[in-house]
């Protein structure tokens, strides 16, 4: 073998790697050399590239290709696919794309994909689909995330920027340098830092969080999780009720609103509204005072442990970070706006070391302190077709044609969908309910997915265009968020007859007549000159070799970050100077932009709601709460077939996590196989006694690949906690995600457990040649 750092280089979601090939076939992945504490997720691919579960040839599900568009859609998922020849499946594609369009128009298809396929600027899914749809006239297309759905709509009323303010986050050597005390509501989940979006040179987060509490800050998890935060951080456990965060935040802020510790400086210069939240807090309208003890009885947090939070953080250089799971609750818009008022009393928005934080260690980014630049990326083109659907509302969508829907101030309708192209992402790991998709699933005419392995998205769709991994392709590694720059070379040559996503977009294209207008005459590698050359002009304060040499060298790290980055300190400095994008130019405590909407489940100011389900209305039939949280084993669904993340399972199942007492309740001990049911529908997990996980509280992370069983109802034999979760927007205004709002139970499952077959493909009837 040659020397490791003469191995080429791929780069993925979760860190860089050195490419070692055995026999014309990947044989490991060995960490890249500057990264000191690289995610051990990514050589899962190695003994899953080939495996069985690769989808080798074109597919299309038996039903479709023989009686048509529309066939049996309750056999999605339960019927035979044909093996095709790619001639055969582009035809058929690109048919139904005319169809559609004649009979329906171009609003009639709906682009899904989901962001997370590929670290690559080129053989980018999302980028691919979305070019190739707007060659043919537009589609219908989802807005906002998973991930923070409620804070992308929510906090631009309140400063003028929500994404913006994740790559401006306050740096970690100011925090290391500043800090004094760091309140983390969600933690500083290291097990989320693994990742990044496009791309993880050097992961960063362990090491400046080990400065940190080197350093001497004191710090504060909120979180009904204890690992959240890592042991050696000596945190202090705030062990709340789940979806309580909001009334927690307002009973801080009533107490430094009542003790005079409000920063009053602050909010004259750099804030509007105040004195309609300050009411609020008061309970001047509605009557209930958000005082530390009214907080302590939704939260279950001691009151004189609140009011001397409270006092704490008005003495201390504070840090308040807000992780990102806090929006994927009922009302997740609330906790964001509330504890950006929060740190608008503490009046430390914009001091080195203080103010607040969108998620520290969300992804490995958050808190970076390198330079990086905007790389340049395939161009999307303009999307002529103006409908579109919050990314969380796809059920609703297929279920409710022309049916109306509010969003963000607007009124809007439901369009009539009869085909998803999808590429990228998997909704039967991120959507909510997976149950009620799976009747939602059932409505379109027809649904192509590209895909590399027979997930249940695979599984669930009429044709299957079968897609190559960054193993198999040359492009580039580049994220606006890190500092390294990686040659992403091809390795193995693809598995099958699979193929990248250009290349099968291209042949669809084709037969549409608008091939040139999709590639403008230039392959793989041409596109990838084209993107580095754009790179290099848009990044002119950077020295950037040719092409080629960055080609042979594998990678580029650029040099130099200049001061730690504080987040709103030149607003904070002069306010009218470097005015927010907000109406007022302000933090906007109180919006009249929002207020206007009329949203009774939304009002102007940041307000306490009980949730949906919660341990304040919890049942004897579903007592405790799932969290559903991000797993450390995979990324989303992405792997959880390779073999890091099948050590991690119990009986070949996802782990569930539950307090001693709550396992003692109901007689459960380590590796017992237990169902746990909400109204929804039900899964199988592992279980693993835990008593870092609050009472009453259930975790079961996400990314189990969706696996059915007819034979015991609507259970995931496999433990996907969506067949659990609730589909319903988190507010009028942004429609977000609301998995982290869900009751549930947990009982023994006797008798013998079905066998999880959710990496095993479907029936495949071969094509005869």
């Amino acid at each position: 073998m040659s020397k490791l750092e003469d191995l080429p280089l791929t780069s993925t979601h979760w860190g860089v790697y050195r490419t070692e090939v055995t026999d014309q076939r990947v044989s490991a992945l060995h960490p890249f050399e500057a990264d000191q504490d690289p995610s051990p997720i990514g050589p899962g691919i190695v003994d899953v590239m080939d495996g069985p579960s690769r989808i080798t040839a074109p597919m299309v599900r038996q039903s479709w290709l023989e009686n048509g568009p529309g066939a049996n859609p309750a056999n999605r998922g339960r019927e035979p696919f044909v093996e095709v020849t790619w001639a055969q499946a582009s035809a058929l594609v690109a048919r139904e794309i005319e169809r559609i369009r004649s009979e329906h128009g171009n609003e009639a298809i709906f682009g899904g994909s989901y962001g997370w396929a590929s670290a690559g600027r080129f053989h980018h899914a999302q980028s691919q689909l979305k070019r190739f749809l707007n060659c043919i006239g537009g589609y219908t297309n989802a807005v906002n995330t998973y991930s923070y759905a409620a804070a992308e709509v929510a906090i631009p009323h309140v400063i003028g920027s929500f994404r913006g303010y994740l790559t401006r986050a306050t740096s970690w050597p100011s925090i290391i340098k500043n800090t004094e005390l760091f309140v983390a509501f969600g933690g500083v989940p290291l097990k989320n830092g693994q990742i990044n979006a496009g791309g993880v040179g050097e992961h960063t987060q362990k090491g400046h969080l080990d400065q940190a509490i080197d350093a001497g800050i004191e710090f504060v998890t909120v979180s009904p999780l204890r690992s959240d935060m890592p042991d050696n951080a000596r945190s202090e456990w705030l062990a709340l009720r789940p979806s309580t965060d909001t009334a927690l935040l307002l009973g801080l802020a009533h107490t430094l609103l009542v003790e005079s510790l409000v920063d009053r400086s602050f909010i004259e210069r750099c804030t509007v509204g105040f004195d309609v939240f300050a009411a609020y807090l008061l309970g001047e309208k509605d009557g209930v005072v958000k005082s530390a003890e009214w907080a302590a009885q939704v939260s279950e947090i001691d009151a004189e442990t609140i009011r001397e939070l409270a006092r704490r953080m008005a003495t201390k250089r504070t840090m308040i970070s807000v992780s990102w799971s806090l929006t994927r609750q009922d009302h997740g818009e609330q906790p964001f706006w509330a504890a950006l008022s929060l740190a608008s009393m503490l009046g430390q928005i914009g001091l080195p070391g203080g103010g607040i934080g969108f998620g520290y260690s969300a992804i490995n980014a958050i808190g970076d302190h390198y330079a990086s630049i905007s790389g340049a990326s395939l161009p999307q083109g303009k999307n002529a077709i103006e409908s579109f659907i919050p990314v969380a509302r796809i059920s609703d969508m297929l279920l409710n044609p022309g049916a109306s829907f509010t969003y963000n101030g607007q009124t809007l309708k439901y369009p009539d969908v009869r085909m998803i192209y999808w590429a990228g992402g998997n909704p039967f790991h991120h959507h909510q309910d997976l149950n009620r998709m799976l009747k939602a699933w059932q409505k379109p005419d027809t649904i192509v997915v590209h895909e590399w392995c027979w997930n249940a998205h695979a599984k669930h769709a009429d044709i299957v265009l079968p897609c190559t991994t960054p193993l198999e392709r040359n492009d580039i590694g580049m994220s606006p968020r890190d500092p390294y720059l990686i040659y992403m070379s091809k390795a193995v040559e693809p598995i099958g007859e699979s193929r990248n996503d250009y290349d099968a977009f291209a042949a669809v294209a084709e037969h549409l007549n608008v091939n040139e207008d999709f590639t403008e005459g230039r392959d793989e590698t041409a596109w990838l000159n084209w993107i580095y050359e754009q790179t290099v002009e848009g990044a002119r304060q950077h020295e950037l070799p040719a092409f080629d040499s960055f080609a042979k060298d594998g990678w580029i790290k650029l040099e130099g970050a200049g001061t730690p980055k504080v987040m709103m300190d030149t607003f904070r400095e002069n306010p009218e100077k470097y005015p927010l994008r907000t109406p007022s130019g302000k933090i906007e405590i109180f919006s009249e932009t929002v207020a206007s909407f009329g949203y009774v489940d939304c009002p102007g100011h940041a307000s306490w709601f009980e949730p949906a389900e919660w341990l304040g209305n919890a049942s004897n039939a579903f007592p405790l709460h799932l969290i559903s949280n991000q797993p450390y084993t995979k990324l989303h669904s992405q792997l959880d077939h390779g073999s890091y993340s099948r050590a991690s399972k119990i009986h070949g199942r996802e782990p569930i996590r539950l307090h001693p007492q709550d396992a003692a309740a109901r007689n459960l001990k380590d590796g017992d196989i237990v169902r746990v049911t909400s109204q929804r529908g039900a899964c199988l997990a592992g279980v693993i006694v835990d008593d870092a996980v609050r009472e009453s509280v259930v975790q079961l992370s996400t990314g189990a690949w969706f696996d059915p069983a007819d034979e015991i109802g609507s259970d995931c034999k496999h433990g996907n906690p969506n067949v659990l979760t609730i589909d319903k927007g988190t507010s009028s205004l942004a429609q977000g995600p609301i998995a982290h709002s869900c009751l549930v139970q947990v009982t023994r499952f006797e008798g013998t457990p079905p066998a999880v077959t959710a990496f095993e493909p479907p029936e495949i009837i071969a094509r005869e040649d």
